[in-house]
C-alpha cells in the first residue's frame, strides 16, 4: 500500500527566514578558473597555518585533557582577558573580561541578539543596505524591519531619528567600521549623533566591528560604545584577523545583557570550540599579532588600489563606485533601470562572479548595486576578472533592451 506524501509542519518562521544568497552563490563559484567577487572570503595566504599548527601541537600535547573536555559558557579567560585588554589599550575603554561572551564567530553573536531582543513583529531598524547575514539571522524571529539610508558618512539622521520616535525599535544594527556590504565607515560625528538619539530611547545599539581592525589609514575612530557604554552591544570577530575556519568571535555587552546571552547560548551548544579558544589565545599571546594584522591591511589595501584602478580603467564612466578605507568590499552602483542580477548571469558565463545588491536590502531596492570583494583574489586575477566584467557592463549597457 502506497503512503500519502509526508506533510511536514515547518514553525512560520521559515517562511520568512531567507536562505543565504551568498552561500547559494558560492556553489556557482566553486569551478576554479572562476574569478570571484561574490564571496566575502579573507585572503588564505596570510592565514597563520605554520604557526596555528605549532600551537595546536603543542595544545593537544600539553594542556589536551583539559582543552578537549567540557568548558564554560562564557568562555576561555585567557582569551577574554585579551579581547577585554586591547579594547582599554586601543580605544580606552573601561571594559572587564566579564562583559565578554565567547561565540561561534560573529554570526552567533547575530543570532544570540535576536533570540534575546526580538519577539515576533518587534520593530528592528537596520542599516540600508544592511548586512546580509544580520538579516538572515535576525529574520528566524520575525521582527518588522526598519530600514536606515546609510550615506558617505554614516546613517541618514534625520531618518533614524524618526524610527527612534516613531517605532521605537528593540535596537538598531550597524556596523560603523567598513561596513558589509558597501564599505562605508561612520565619521565620528555621525557615531556621535547616532549615540545622542539613542541615548533618549529604550533601544539599544548592536555595533558589529568585524572589519574594525583593517583601516586602511590607520585611524581607528571611536567605538558607538565608548559613548554610550550601557546601552551597546558590541560583538568582534577573529575571522578576519587569523582564520574564519577557527569559528571564533565574541559579545562586549552590559553585563546585565550579558547574562541573558549566556543563558540562549546554554540552550544552544553549551560552549564554543574550548580547543579553537585554546590555540587563538596562545597564539595572541606568542606571536606579534599587531605585526600580523599590519600585514593583512597592507594586502588588502593594494587589493583594493588595484581593483578600483582597474575599475576605472575598464568600467563604463557611467558605473559610480566607492573607495573604502578599510574591510574587504567595495560597492559599486549601475544607471536605475538596470539589473545586476542580469550582470551576475552575463558574468557568470564569462567565468567571473559578483553579488547583487537586492539581498542587502529588508524593503527592496539594490536592483542595480553589487557587492565586490577584492581580499579574496590575487590582484593578476582582480585585474583580468574587472576587465571581464567591463567589458560585460559595456555589452550590456549597450544592449536597448538591458532594463527589460
Amino acid at each position: 500500500m502506497l503512503k500519502a506524501a509526508m506533510q511536514y509542519c515547518y514553525a512560520t518562521r521559515m517562511e520568512t527566514t531567507p536562505r543565504s544568497f551568498i552561500r547559494e552563490i558560492l556553489k556557482v563559484t566553486e569551478k576554479p578558473e572562476m574569478i570571484s567577487f561574490a564571496g566575502g572570503l579573507p585572503n588564505p595566504d596570510l592565514f597563520p597555518v605554520e604557526e596555528l599548527a605549532e600551537i595546536a601541537r603543542d595544545v593537544i600535547g600539553g594542556e589536551g585533557k583539559k582543552a578537549l573536555q567540557y568548558s564554560t559558557t562564557e568562555g576561555h579567560p585567557p582569551l577574554r582577558e585579551w579581547i577585554a585588554a586591547r579594547y582599554k589599550k586601543y580605544y580606552h575603554m573601561d571594559v572587564s573580561p566579564e562583559d565578554i561572551l565567547i561565540t561561534n564567530g560573529s554570526q552567533q553573536s547575530l543570532d544570540l541578539v535576536g533570540k534575546v531582543f526580538i519577539n515576533q513583529g518587534s520593530p528592528v531598524a537596520i542599516e540600508r543596505p544592511g548586512y546580509l547575514g544580520a538579516i538572515q539571522a535576525f529574520s528566524l524571529y520575525e521582527p518588522r524591519f526598519h530600514a536606515v539610508p546609510l550615506g558617505a558618512a554614516g546613517p541618514d539622521i534625520p531618518t533614524l531619528t524618526g524610527i527612534m520616535k516613531k517605532q521605537r525599535p528593540v535596537f538598531f544594527y550597524g556596523i560603523p567600521n567598513s561596513q558589509n556590504p558597501s564599505g562605508v565607515t561612520w565619521s565620528q560625528e555621525s557615531r556621535r549623533e547616532v549615540a545622542e538619539i539613542a541615548a533618549d530611547t529604550q533601544t539599544i545599539l548592536v555595533e558589529d566591528d568585524a572589519y574594525g581592525e583593517i583601516r586602511f589609514n590607520g585611524v581607528h575612530l571611536p567605538p558607538l560604545r565608548s559613548f554610550l557604554p550601557d546601552q551597546v552591544v558590541m560583538t568582534g570577530s577573529f575571522s578576519k584577523i587569523i582564520a574564519p575556519g577557527l569559528r571564533m568571535g565574541w559579545i562586549c555587552a552590559p553585563r546585565e545583557i550579558r547574562e541573558q546571552f549566556v543563558t540562549v547560548k546554554q540552550g544552544t551548544d553549551l560552549h564554543s570550540n574550548i580547543l579553537s579558544q585554546h590555540i587563538i589565545a596562545r597564539f595572541l599571546s606568542e606571536f606579534p599579532v599587531d605585526v600580523h594584522i599590519r600585514r593583512i591591511t597592507e594586502t588588502y589595501h593594494r587589493q583594493c588600489s588595484c581593483m578600483i584602478q582597474a575599475i576605472q580603467d575598464s568600467f563604463p564612466k557611467c558605473v559610480a563606485c566607492n573607495r573604502p578605507d578599510g574591510g574587504m568590499f567595495l560597492w559599486a552602483e549601475m544607471p536605475e533601470g538596470c539589473s545586476s542580477m542580469k550582470l551576475f548571469e552575463r558574468a557568470v558565463a564569462r567565468d567571473v562572479a559578483i553579488l547583487p545588491g537586492v539581498p542587502f536590502y529588508t524593503d527592496g531596492g539594490g536592483l542595480n548595486s553589487m557587492r565586490l570583494n577584492f581580499s579574496n583574489q590575487p590582484e593578476d586575477r582582480i585585474r583580468e576578472g574587472i576587465r571581464r566584467l567591463g567589458e560585460e557592463l559595456h555589452l550590456y549597457l549597450e544592449d536597448p533592451d538591458h532594463g527589460g
